[in-house]
């Protein structure tokens, strides 16, 4: 839920904030969740409309600066230590390539790539429709192709 956030909003501190009030929000609302199975759903609902609030509402006043947020690439233990570094070098080099896409290909992408949204969600979301939802994306991807292109060696 925190590196949802984070990607959202990029600032550790404010990051923190939303998450302290998602989680007070869905606490205080907890009479309304009518099935206790959809509950991470739900929260993860909460944390994202929360994130996208606080980013729209801090970018429409003054520009933000992109921290330099070092991402950590999940254990596995499956996988040999070369392969291992590599791998997460290459994963650092993307999630950094991510950041520099235009703010709404950025959140498109990592709605749909690392949060697993499908396009009919990402698009209640972003509040756009369907069509554009799909069109972003696939630009999105482009782009950070085309980035990657240029940074990474294959």
């Amino acid at each position: 839920m925190y590196n949802t956030c984070l990607r959202i909003v990029k600032n550790n501190f404010e990051a923190e904030d939303i998450m302290q009030d998602s989680f007070l929000v869905a606490f205080t609302r907890l009479d309304t969740l009518k099935d206790i199975k959809i509950f991470g759903a739900w929260l993860k609902r909460i944390v994202i409309n929360n994130s996208l609030y606080h980013y729209k509402k801090s970018t429409k006043y003054q520009e933000v600066a992109l921290d330099d947020v070092l991402y950590r690439a999940e254990d596995n233990s499956n996988v040999k230590n070369i392969d291992y570094e590599f791998t997460t070098l290459k994963a650092k080099q993307v999630l950094k390539t991510l950041k520099t896409l235009k703010d709404n290909y950025r959140i498109a992408l990592t709605l749909n790539l690392i949060e697993g949204y499908d396009y009919e969600e990402i698009s209640e979301i972003m509040n756009i429709s369907n069509a554009n939802c799909r069109t972003t994306i696939s630009r999105a991807k482009e782009s950070l192709r085309k980035k990657l292109e240029t940074v990474l060696e294959y």
